[in-house]
């Protein structure tokens, strides 16, 4: 029996381990962590979001750049494939009112426990406490519990991750192998990560408080969902949504009065203000609420008097800021192993039988279940093409 070797237990990772095994190989798959499916778990900690029910050329364009290469690659997994097989991992699953889908019990936990029982089952070993090092004489070398090991595949899925989190495994170490190795990649950058911002005390006094009603603009990415004041800036799904557009030097506004034109904003505002403060005055008449209030003096003060000037600053409020948080702390990366280098079935061009997969790869897409499924995906179209290697060089 032949066997192949997948390196890294994240969501591409296993994947791609079942493809093999389904194909008939004896599998192996090595995870550097003392566990597996780690930073599944954590984005289960929040409400595990599998995928955007959407349609297939409406989910593609969030793929940016590489929607084309990855085109063929979601049609044969895509959304509907992603909760399919959720389902059939006994998983029921439900879809919110922004489509995205999330399983009944908005963990991880529960679908990772029946997805190793069924991979145990299929014959696949899981070896933990693995941290690959590269190759000696054609085979993996690795650091393992008991000092370095071989192990020798016909086959290899790399399944590594991106640059974030690294206390959870994805800590991109491998790019320096693979660069040594001749392989094309693109520098990582960070993507769906919180904002810099070196508030005055002001506005530290509203850390962990949330920016609702708010629409983010940045270049040619809007979003309308929320943000929350930490003490270093702006965290939270708005704000992961336009953290491209950010990285790529874009101008930020934020517009605080989503709901009212600028004509209706400025009546209301025109109405006298009496004794009341400019506060009190902006609440009653715009309903803005204290933290939007604050946003507003700490980013444009002094603020404009005249009604109009004044909407027309609440309305594209430029936020200032100091960059994105750190790359450890991005959600997920941009950058990666270029799709120049790799063969249509994603094996590594200047490496035979060595395939990649998930973030490993150079794309990135917005939270909203477009990471997990591209994940998956490319997982599953790696594993398979592998199994087809393997019996086309046998």
């Amino acid at each position: 029996m032949s066997h192949a070797l997948v390196i890294g237990a994240g969501p591409a990772g296993l994947m791609a381990a079942e493809e093999l095994a389904a194909a008939g190989l004896s599998v192996t798959v090595c995870e550097a962590k003392p566990s597996v499916g780690r930073k599944l778990l954590m984005a289960g900690k929040s409400g595990l979001n599998l995928a955007k029910d959407e349609p297939f050329e409406d989910m593609m364009p969030r793929y940016f750049e590489a929607a084309d290469p990855l085109r063929p690659i979601l049609q044969t997994f895509d959304a509907t494939a992603v909760q399919d097989w959720a389902r059939a991992l006994g998983q029921e699953i439900f879809t919110g009112s922004t489509g995205r889908v999330f399983p009944r019990a908005m963990k991880a936990s529960p679908l990772l426990r029946a997805w190793l029982t069924r991979l145990t089952a299929s014959g696949v070993v899981f070896r933990t406490n693995m941290r690959w090092r590269g190759w000696q004489d054609g085979n993996m070398v690795f650091e393992g519990p008991q000092g370095p090991e071989i192990l020798r595949a016909e086959v290899t899925v790399l399944a590594l991750g991106g640059a974030s989190w690294a206390r959870l495994g994805s800590d991109g170490a491998w790019a320096e192998i693979l660069a040594a190795r001749g392989v094309d990649l693109a520098p990582f950058a960070a993507s769906n990560v919180g904002l810099q911002i070196a508030w005055s005390p002001h506005m530290q006094k509203h850390a962990g408080e949330a920016l609702k009603g708010v629409r983010f603009t940045a270049g040619p990415i809007a979003s309308r969902g929320e943000a929350v004041i930490s003490r270093t800036g702006l965290e939270g799904g708005g704000i992961y949504e336009i953290s491209r557009a950010v990285r790529l030097r874009h101008r930020l506004v934020v517009d605080l009065l989503t709901d009212l034109d600028a004509a209706e904003a400025t009546r209301r505002l025109s109405r006298a203000r009496g004794k009341s403060s400019l506060s009190t005055h902006l609440r009653k008449t715009l309903k803005l609420d204290p933290v939007k209030i604050a946003l507003a003096q700490e980013l444009a003060r002094p603020l404009p008097q005249e009604p109009a000037d004044l909407v027309q600053a609440l309305k594209a409020l430029r936020l200032s800021h100091d960059g994105l948080r750190p790359l450890d702390q991005a959600i997920s990366v941009a950058g990666g192993v270029r799709f120049d280098a790799l063969t249509p079935g994603l094996m590594v061009k200047p490496l035979p039988g060595v395939f990649c997969a998930g973030e490993m790869l150079d794309w990135e897409a917005p939270t909203g279940g477009y990471l997990i499924t591209a994940c998956l995906a490319t997982g599953r179209w790696a594993g398979r093409a592998a199994a087809a290697y393997v019996a086309e060089t046998a």
